[in-house]
Parts: structure tokens; sequence; C-alpha cells
């Protein structure tokens, strides 16, 4: 007969791996998505543990004296699991940031949105820019690396192991700040060129033909303009995509850094 006997001590170590997959897939992107049920995540979380339950040898031997330590334990592995799959969540924010300021620029900052997987406003080409660049990240099995990544931590920050310094993770925070804000405005720039050319046609339009209103004209022309820039630039989304997963990369590895021992 099978022997499904196992030790208290095996169960406890099963239970800390369980916390920090399952505190990653709800923070990571794909898996976060509010339209994922919790039950499939947390069915996820479960397999996933056992996967790597199985697969790390030897155990760690945890020491801790009382229910208390234990306790802290589980909060610092679940405090990793979060941080891990913020990390990589928060790259999802800069196609919105593209997408607002693009918005801004050819007059669609008031027609916002209710995106339902993040609920949250959100503006439209945001919404739209975020939806095409997640199925290419997806296509592309991004969401295979982000499993692969999660299980390359346990042999980087073993079980107990995280240290957080306060200053690595701001570090690492401002470093994912200024790729977030070089990317966004790389996405929108040809936007921004071809209604930057636009608005010079339209000052000097307002100085040959004073009597046109050039503020009703000019709203719609930056609107079609902004629009027939977006058709021709959806052939960019896989290039928007690789910045995206390459940025995705670099601010895990560094957050990962930040709590290593």
């Amino acid at each position: 007969m099978i022997d499904y006997s196992f030790s208290i001590y095996e169960l406890e170590y099963y239970l800390l791996i369980f916390v920090r997959v399952t505190c990653f897939i709800f923070a990571c992107p794909f898996f976060s998505m509010n339209n994922t049920p919790r039950r499939v995540r947390i069915t996820l979380g479960v397999f996933l543990s056992y996967l790597l339950y199985q697969a790390i040898y030897p155990h760690e031997v945890i020491a801790y004296d009382s229910l208390l330590e234990y306790s802290a334990i589980v909060v610092k592995e679940g405090m990793t699991g979060v941080l891990i799959g913020l990390s990589t969540s928060m790259c999802n924010s800069i196609v919105l940031f593209a997408g607002r300021l693009i918005d801004m620029e050819i007059g669609l900052a008031m027609a916002s949105e209710y995106d339902p997987t993040t609920r949250e406003n959100a503006s439209v080409t945001g919404i739209f820019y975020q939806y095409l660049v997640m199925l290419i990240l997806m296509i592309t099995n991004l969401h295979h690396y982000l499993i692969k990544a999660l299980a390359e931590t346990f042999t980087l920050i073993p079980i107990n192991g995280a240290i957080f310094s306060g200053d690595k993770i701001v570090s690492a925070f401002v470093s994912f700040m200024s790729g977030y804000i070089n990317i966004g405005f790389r996405i929108c720039l040809p936007i921004f060129c071809v209604l930057l050319i636009t608005n010079c046609i339209l000052g000097i339009m307002a100085k040959v033909a004073p009597q046109m209103n050039m503020f009703a004209v000019g709203m719609q022309i930056k609107l079609l303009m902004g629009l027939g820039v977006l058709f021709l630039t959806v052939g960019m989304l896989p290039h928007i995509s690789d910045f995206v997963f390459t940025e995705m990369k670099t601010v895990m590895v560094s957050f990962v850094e930040a709590i290593m021992a």
C-alpha cells in the first residue's frame, strides 16, 4: 500500500511554500486579474506548491520556538511573494500611463471607462494598449517565464531567508520609475510628433485665415490624426511588448536582489 503519512514539519514547510506561491499568484500579472476565479488561483497555488515542495531538496530546517515566531515566518514569506509579484505587475501600468498621455493629446482625456479586470477607471487608449500588449505577452508565454522565475526564487531566497532592505527596495523602485517614464514616452512618441506638426500647421493657418475658428476645427483634426496614427502604429505593438517584457524582467531581478541575503 502507498504510505501517505507525513510529519508535522513537512506540513509546515509545505505551508510556507504555499504562502509565497499564492501571494505571488494573487499579485502578478495574468493570474491576478479579477476575471480569473479565485478557486482557480488557489488550486494553481496548491499544485505549484506541491511541485516546488518535491523539487526543493534537501528541505532546510526552519528554526522557531513558538507559534508567534512561525507566524512571523509566514508573514515574511507572504511579503516576499507579494513583493515579487508586484514587481512584475507594476510594469502593466506603463501602457496605461502611455495611453493617458495619448488621450491628453488627442482630446480623449475625459473619456475614461471602468476596467473590470483592475477595478479602476482607465483611459480608452490605455485599455486598448493594455489588452493588446497583454494578449501578445500571453502568446509569447510570459506566464511560463513568471512561473519559472518564481521557482528560481526559492534557490536565491530560501524559506525564511528573505532580508528586507529598505534602501535596496527604494533603489529598485526608483530604477523602475525611470524605466516607467522612459518606456511610456517612447510608446506615445509617434503621436506626439504627428500632433506637434499638426499644431504647427494649425498655428500657421490661424495666422493666414484668422476668420476660421481653429479651436473648433483643431479639436476634430487632432482627434482624427491621433486615431489615424494609432491605426498605422498597430504594427509596433510587438516592439512595445518587448519593451514591457524586458522592463518586467529587469524590475523583477532588481526586487529579488533587494531581498536576498
